[in-house]
């Protein structure tokens, strides 16, 4: 019922930057919080951003200050630009979004995208 495809993965120097977007497509009603999550090898996957729909933001500490997130409700999009990257950003970063479907409007569900590569070289 809902899909997010993420775009703009890639290989980068460190100290060099990306931009990683979402975009949320289906039956969609409304999305509560969107964010980006990422998974090393050999790591449980862990949070880096969120945004609720009032557009406060939530980082993970190893990101703050680097990472910035934002959203556009309109296009039901989210963005992750990271800046100053080190090689220890190297992961597959997840999309996920808080989605209310049309059938179902009073329940949230949470969805995932497919994961881009994101690889930092030294």
């Amino acid at each position: 019922q809902v899909q997010l495809v993420e775009s703009g993965g890639g290989l980068v120097q460190a100290g060099g930057s990306l931009r990683l977007s979402c975009a949320a497509s289906g039956s969609i009603f409304s999305i509560n919080s969107m964010g980006w999550y990422r998974q090393a090898p050999g790591k449980q996957r862990e949070l880096v951003a969120a945004i609720t729909s009032g557009d406060s933001t939530n980082y993970a500490d190893s990101v703050k200050g680097r990472f910035t997130i934002s959203r556009d409700n309109a296009k039901n999009t989210v963005h992750l630009q990271m800046n100053s990257l080190k090689p220890e950003d190297t992961a597959v970063y997840y999309c996920h979004a808080e989605v209310r479907v049309w059938v179902a409007v009073t329940k949230t569900e949470g969805y995932w995208g497919q994961g881009t590569q994101v690889t930092v070289s030294s």
